[in-house]
């Protein structure tokens, strides 16, 4: 038996271990799955590809038509901080002495033509009683406000210089994600900045800061003071307005937004010729399509939204819409995103007539729509300081 074992074991224990090994290598061979992990290969090349190694280029061209901002206003504060307690003013009433004084707040702007027209943030401007612009090569001047749109958080300003140093418009609709930008401003008041990051993401909406929301993502550096200013490819070429910024510290932490300079450039446009944003209006209220209220309608898996309010003698009220239809399309764009829709009827002239697709108890309804002049938003109530 042991001289059995010894004759064999060893031949047995290699072929074994062989056999083994040739299961792991090919299990597809016995019946195995395989588990073979394909991985995608960069081709060898001898060329280096690498970014210019400076964009000074781009902030010589871009920098001169970025201006800092400093706006002025008077406030009202109370007199005394007991003025300010409940009980105090439940006996003496609201016809207590206040106090008038200067408030002042930094921001940015961007020179968008040799005439000197001015793009900036509404929230920059709102409520000032003075605009000071201080430009890069040292001259300073006042500002007046031709208008302003709070949907979009833009605002056209209008200064009388000579030799102004236009800023060259770019395509926002053809940036791409990971594409350089440069962020110019005036962050905190330290003076003009330039910050550098790539466009993080486009079509950025549904964020709760304005209206209307198409912004551009970036991680280029955003602070307070540079709302307003420039947003720049790597050729020093305008593709944004820079405007807010995402933080729990009120810094940046790379979550920056700017408003594309197609959408800045029709609002300033607008404003220019018509002293105001001429927009479509349906006069209707809606709700996404919920998988509850799509299966409620028999609607299973098809895009809509929902009209949940509407205008008296608006123009989707005269053209027959009703609470609870389910509007399927605008002018043959599908309807699946009320912002989305809302914003396409705003871009619509207003006496345009548009054909809406709606679903009502089970049948399918064409409605033609004659769009009318949205209403400017109710001015926002002037509160005192405490």
């Amino acid at each position: 038996m042991f001289k059995a074992l010894r004759y064999f074991g060893w031949p047995l224990l290699t072929g074994v271990l062989i056999a083994m090994l040739i299961i792991q290598r090919f299990p597809q061979w016995v019946g195995l799955p395989s588990q073979n992990v394909n991985l995608q290969q960069a081709p060898q090349t001898t060329r280096i590809m690498q970014g210019p190694v400076s964009y000074a280029d781009a902030v010589t061209l871009a920098a001169p038509a970025v201006v800092n901002l400093y706006t002025t206003k008077v406030v009202n504060k109370s007199a005394h901080p007991l003025f300010e307690d409940p009980q105090f003013r439940r006996f003496f009433g609201d016809n207590l002495p206040k106090q008038r004084r200067w408030e002042s707040s930094l921001g940015s702007a961007v020179i968008m033509s040799p005439e000197g027209y001015l793009l900036t943030n509404n929230h920059v401007t709102s409520g000032a009683d003075q605009i000071v612009v201080a430009l890069k090569d040292g001259r300073e001047t006042l500002a007046r406000v031709i208008g302003s749109d709070p949907e979009t958080d833009l605002a056209v300003l209008k200064i009388d210089l000579k030799n102004l140093p236009a800023i060259t418009i770019g395509r926002s609709d053809t940036i791409h994600i990971g594409d350089v930008s440069l962020a110019i401003g005036n962050p905190f008041g330290v003076g003009q900045t330039v910050t550098m990051g790539i466009i993080s993401a486009t079509g950025r909406n549904q964020l709760g800061l304005n209206n209307y929301e198409d912004f551009i993502q970036t991680d280029a550096a955003i602070n307070p003071g540079n709302s307003g200013g420039a947003l720049v490819d790597a050729s020093g070429n305008l593709v944004g307005i820079n405007t807010a910024i995402f933080s729990k510290s009120g810094g940046s932490q790379g979550i920056g937004f700017a408003i594309p300079v197609k959408l800045a450039l029709e609002v300033m446009k607008s404003i220019v010729e018509h002293g105001q944003v001429i927009r479509g209006w349906l006069g209707i209220e809606v709700q996404p399509l919920s998988q509850e209220l799509a299966e409620s309608f028999g609607m299973k898996d098809r895009p809509g939204i929902v009209v949940a309010g509407i205008f008296r003698e608006g123009p989707a009220a005269k053209a027959g819409l009703q609470l609870g239809d389910v509007i399927l399309s605008i002018n043959g764009e599908p309807a699946g995103d009320g912002r989305k829709s809302m914003n396409q009827v705003a871009r619509i002239k207003p006496t345009d007539k548009i054909t809406i697709e709606v679903m009502r108890n089970g049948q399918q309804l064409k409605l033609i729509a004659e769009v009318g002049l949205r209403p400017p938003p109710a001015p926002a109530a002037t509160q005192e300081e405490k």
